[in-house]
């Protein structure tokens, strides 16, 4: 069995295949590059790059939180090419997918954040804890306030920049999500629907919801 896994939602575009099932299989091939915008350029291209064009028996996208054109464009890929290959879609969020890399390469920690670009002057943040579960709902909130409530725990992801710009002493590490790295993914945690994670209120609201 084969699995494409699509990772837009964030300045990195990449893609992977996997031979066996996501949590316990190998890596076949895989194209990881940093674009910052031009997702929907890049991405198809690196699609058709993989083995086979990279057709496969199902598939798994990010879902987000991170750039709101990014996960879309994702999405829309992921969706477009299971109806034409008949191949199921499942999605994962990008902050599990920093969380189950960040343990692999931290063996010593028991807890971390992921800290995303959020938009707006804020910042995603979601905690997780060992053994691997959220140990916290998904916010958006402003880089001090992540700070106040990251309790010591170091932080992982894009944002991580912007909280070292405030705290330099601060255990944090710049990180993207890699396509490749799905298969540290718990299998619960790569079995969501394939639809959008936003993070935050979408900025416009129907006339109606604003009255």
């Amino acid at each position: 069995m084969l699995t494409l896994v699509i990772d837009t939602a964030t300045a990195a575009c990449s893609v992977a295949l996997v031979e066996g099932a996501v949590d316990s299989g190998r890596v076949v091939a895989c194209c990881h590059e940093v674009v910052g915008r031009g997702h929907a350029e890049r991405l198809m291209p690196m699609v058709a790059g993989l083995p086979g064009g990279g057709r496969a028996d199902a598939i798994l996208v990010d879902c987000g939180p991170g750039s709101f054109t990014g996960v879309r464009v994702g999405l829309a890929a992921a969706i477009g090419l299971g109806i034409g290959w008949g191949a199921p879609v499942c999605g994962y969020s990008s902050t599990a997918l920093i969380a189950a890399a960040a343990f692999v390469a931290r063996h010593d920690l028991c807890s971390l954040v992921v800290v995303l670009e959020g938009g707006h002057g804020e910042l995603f943040m979601q905690a997780y804890d060992q053994p691997f579960a959220a140990a916290a709902p998904l916010a958006s909130l402003t880089p001090r306030a992540v700070l106040d409530a990251l309790a010591g725990r170091p932080a992982f992801g894009s944002g991580a920049p912007r909280l070292l710009a405030l705290d330099p002493q601060l255990d944090g590490t710049e990180t993207l999500p890699d396509a490749a790295q799905a298969i540290l993914l718990p299998r619960s945690f790569a079995t969501l629907p394939p639809r959008p994670i936003y993070g935050r209120a979408p900025d416009a609201q129907p006339q109606g919801a604003r009255a």
